[in-house]
């Protein structure tokens, strides 16, 4: 009987549902997005390496003005050095970074070199497409030898032919190219992680900045369990280092990527709440739309109702009979909006290139919540219905 309602009022039964599939439709695709969101940050961040850990150094005063973080040039390589004798540290890159004009043939690209040792590509979990890279040898006699990343290579050397052996200039000093780098993408902050080149550190000190001091030091704890004691470790190795009383601050400052990655982590859960609210407004709406036309039909149908308690129908058959006309529209349309919902996720995530993730706790609630709008907002038409005295529902026109 609930069926035949509904096919006899097409157009109003779809009307109804409305409400109904866009809510649920919201549910499943705000999910998806916050969850899609949050697994791509957090894929980013294990891009930059695991269980990485940057020292960046502090910052410099003059006339009592501080000049922000990163101006002080008190971390050098010893304090890298100390670092690595740390038994919670596998692996440690000092870095020294410049900006610089990159020539190759033809073709010019503007970029950033990173000053490092051959740890650095352990640090950030960073394979090598092509070629090899530079070893301690190179360190010691300053070679001019380099690592493209794959944004550079492309800009360099558009004909796609490899790199490797091909001779470029940073700064009007000529360099081999020796390794190509495998492509990161963007970085959570839109940065470019590609959009670099790899040399060794003492030949960018020497060579292209002329300097004895370091931009950061980035380093690799042993496991994710063990990095915030590394942390603390390190921390203490480099106050020792720089000779720190115990009464002053530190000159330096350690952060990790499980520092970055809670953030993120925070952040995308209170997105997906926001959206997740949202969606259950939109159904709470269709179900305010149910309970309307619920409604009106017990006012169209109260001689019908009339006729059936004359004939024998207790006061629960009524009820049952309307709060089931209005769990089938809450529930076609919790279908129908499940199917809006996984189709617009999927297309979302092909727009952005995130991998689909629906979780099925948000599809299980989404169509629960759908059900029991039905009932909540069936229920008081239903009882109203049942409620009719059948002498004055008979007299009814």
């Amino acid at each position: 009987m609930a069926f035949e309602s509904l096919v006899n009022n097409k157009v109003r039964a779809v009307l109804t549902m409305l409400g109904i599939i866009i809510g649920v439709a919201a549910v499943i695709t705000m999910t998806a997005i916050g969850q899609g969101a949050k697994k791509a940050v957090t894929d980013q961040i294990a891009s930059l390496g695991t269980n990485v850990l940057t020292v960046f150094p502090g910052s410099t005063f003059g006339g009592g003005v501080s000049f922000g973080a990163g101006t002080s040039n008190k971390l050098v390589e010893t304090d890298a050095d100390a670092i690595r004798r740390s038994s919670l540290i596998t692996a440690v890159a000092p870095i020294a970074t410049a900006s610089a004009q990159i020539v190759a043939g033809g073709q010019n690209w503007s970029t950033r070199v990173n000053g490092t040792n051959p740890d650095y590509v352990i640090v950030r979990n960073w394979k090598l497409t092509d070629g090899s890279n530079f070893t301690a040898n190179d360190l010691m006699h300053q070679s001019n030898v380099c690592l493209l990343g794959k944004t550079v290579a492309d800009n360099l050397f558009p004909d796609g032919r490899s790199p490797v052996g091909a001779t470029i200039r940073i700064k009007k000093l000529p360099f081999k190219v020796i390794g190509i780098m495998e492509g990161k993408g963007f970085n959570s902050f839109g940065i470019d992680q590609d959009d670099i080149i790899l040399a060794p550190l003492t030949t960018v000190q020497k060579k292209i900045l002329g300097i004895t001091w370091l931009n950061t030091i980035v380093a690799s704890a042993s496991s994710a369990e063990e990095t915030q004691a590394a942390i603390q470790e390190v921390g203490q190795t480099i106050r020792t280092q720089h000779k720190l009383l115990p009464s002053e601050a530190d000159d330096f400052n350690v952060r990790s990527q499980l520092d970055l990655a809670a953030a993120a982590d925070q952040n995308a859960n209170t997105l997906t709440s926001l959206l997740r609210n949202a969606a259950i407004i939109s159904l709470l709406v269709g179900g305010i739309g149910i309970m309307n036309i619920m409604l009106v039909t017990v006012t169209e149908r109260t001689r019908e109702i009339g006729i059936r308690k004359s004939l024998g129908a207790k006061r629960a058959d009524i009820l049952v009979q309307f709060l089931t006309e209005a769990m089938t529209l809450s529930l076609v349309g919790g279908i129908l909006g499940l199917g809006v919902g996984y189709v617009m996720s999927a297309i979302i995530s092909a727009s952005n290139g995130w991998t689909l993730t629906i979780s099925p706790l948000a599809t299980g609630l989404a169509f629960g919540a759908a059900a029991l709008v039905g009932v909540f907002f069936g229920y008081y038409p239903a009882q109203k219905a049942a409620k009719l005295n059948p002498v004055d529902a008979l007299r009814y026109e």
